[in-house]
């Protein structure tokens, strides 16, 4: 990508939750995107969103989200990326756009929702079911054709993403923007104590063993009792600005050039609760996210 200094604002009245500034902050990219990749027509470009949903809210809850007991508030997810990238604008487009859900009922409904508005005409949709991780490592091996260039949108509300398949996407040429769950799921996984119970899920997010995860999120000291010295562990202060950059660090192993800073996403009580994260192998297209995410 080329001449950093593209950055617009798609017209509409956004702004507010931390939903919409995600979208925003998306929506202003594709735009940016797009607008360099129509001087480009020897890419053919794909975007691939892995995580695109019914449109609305899904009421079912999976059991990690029922064990962690959050609140109505955190699992509040906003669905609008897929008719937002439909309408950026007419002489902005993909060549082909991939829709990806884990249910067939939500993607049968975002299916219906989206041929039925005019922004889809004449456009090439695909809608897939199925696991997002499969679906990714096949985006993967169709870009080592070196025929597409590929803008990817993965938005989960929690750790479904396995990091075999961010990996499966090194040495492509993709830009990716990533919604990681800092606060709302992945410190709660990160206990105080260090027992973590679900350390396999962690395992497969981050791409580390457990004694990197530990070096990462835990210190342990001796201490001086009645009856001996014992070991105590504690975790770190800060924990899920450390979640952020710990992630963006592992993406710098697989794309060239990763954003300044995560976006910090936080709820109506100013907690922290996702990190938007980008990365490109495209110095010109970091730059560009940073502009965006720093005027958001």
């Amino acid at each position: 990508m080329k001449n950093s200094s593209i950055v617009k604002e798609p017209t509409s009245e956004w702004g507010g939750s931390w939903t919409e500034k995600k979208l925003e902050a998306f929506s202003k990219y594709v735009w940016s995107y797009l607008t360099i990749m129509k001087k480009h027509p020897y890419w053919k470009t794909i975007y691939f969103d892995g995580f695109a949903g019914s449109g609305s809210r899904e009421k079912e809850k999976s059991e990690l989200i029922i064990e962690l007991k959050l609140t109505e508030e955190d699992e509040r997810v906003y669905k609008s990326s897929a008719e937002r990238v439909l309408s950026i604008k007419d002489d902005l487009t993909f060549d082909y756009y991939y829709f990806i859900d884990t249910k067939k009922s939500s993607i049968q409904k975002l299916e219906a929702k989206l041929n039925s508005i005019e922004a889809s005409k004449g456009k090439a949709l695909a809608f897939r079911t199925g696991d997002s991780n499969k679906w990714l490592k096949e985006l993967a091996r169709t870009l080592k054709t070196k025929k597409y260039s590929a803008l990817i949108f993965l938005d989960p509300f929690g750790m479904q993403i396995d990091w075999d398949s961010i990996e499966s996407l090194k040495d492509t040429r993709s830009d990716i923007w990533i919604l990681v769950p800092t606060g709302v799921i992945v410190n709660r996984l990160l206990d105080k104590k260090g027992e973590l119970k679900f350390l396999k899920k962690l395992q497969s997010f981050f791409g580390l063993k457990e004694e990197e995860i530990r070096q990462e999120f835990y210190q342990t000291e001796v201490q001086e009792t009645f009856f001996g010295e014992i070991e105590i562990t504690r975790k770190i202060l800060k924990p899920i600005e450390k979640i952020a950059n710990l992630y963006l660090t592992r993406l710098s192993a697989i794309w060239k050039f990763t954003i300044d800073k995560p976006l910090r996403l936080n709820n109506n009580h100013g907690f922290p609760i996702f990190h938007f994260v980008f990365a490109s192998n495209y110095q010109n297209a970091v730059k560009i996210a940073n502009q965006i995410t720093k005027g958001v």
